[in-house]
């Protein structure tokens, strides 16, 4: 009888320790989280020319389950990036030495700013180990991006606006804690008038409970 009461008080505690477990990573891997962090981005324009530009990127998400998260996050250029503009007057339908011809070759140094870009994302993560994990996102994205071009002839050509377009990508990281970890991103946007690929890296903050 002895034997058999601890046997399961033993069934018990194990029982009650697993479940106690579980709910810590349930708590773990759910709720709120925000990071911030740095992006490269190498942004090819249909009309103007390709540049590199480097901006400052906020993200704020919640992760429902331990393999799927929902996250938007913004990122604002610091620096313009410099590209060598090459095109034709017929092409932008622009007399550049007013000559009355648009036949003639129009060139220039440009520089492309983005003012910010924002995109909203479904996220599905696969956890590796107990500290690293990969996911994919895709989602949709919106920017605002300038380029100025100075001309041979002495003008000033300034392209770009709004733009938008579907953004899809994958991630890696890696938790110094249960609360923060580092994480670095891959991000493709296929815009209408440009596309971009972005390089982040970005500190992370979990608020699971």
């Amino acid at each position: 009888m002895k034997i058999k009461t601890k046997t399961a008080l033993l069934c018990a505690a194990a029982t009650l320790a697993a479940a106690g477990t579980a709910h810590a990573q349930g708590a773990e891997t759910s709720g709120p989280y925000i990071s911030a962090g740095y992006n490269y981005l190498d942004f090819d324009e249909e009309v103007g020319g390709s540049a590199d530009v480097h901006g400052l990127t906020a993200r704020a998400g919640w992760q429902f389950a331990r393999f799927f998260a929902v996250e938007s996050d913004i990122t604002f250029g610091i620096d313009d990036g410099e590209f060598d503009f090459d095109g034709d007057e017929d092409d932008l339908d622009f007399d550049d030495n007013d000559d009355g011809f648009f036949d003639d070759v129009i060139s220039g140094p440009g520089d492309l700013g983005l003012d910010y870009l924002v995109g909203a994302y479904g996220r599905f993560i696969l956890p590796v180990s107990d500290r690293f994990d990969v996911s994919a996102r895709a989602g949709y994205a919106f920017a605002e991006i300038d380029s100025t071009v100075a001309t041979l002839g002495g003008n000033e050509l300034v392209f770009g606006g709004s733009d938008d377009g579907p953004a899809f990508g994958a991630s890696a990281a890696y938790d110094f804690t249960e609360n923060l970890s580092l994480r670095a991103d891959y991000t493709h946007y296929e815009f209408g008038d440009a596309n971009a690929e972005s390089f982040g890296l970005n500190l992370e903050v979990k608020f699971g409970g």
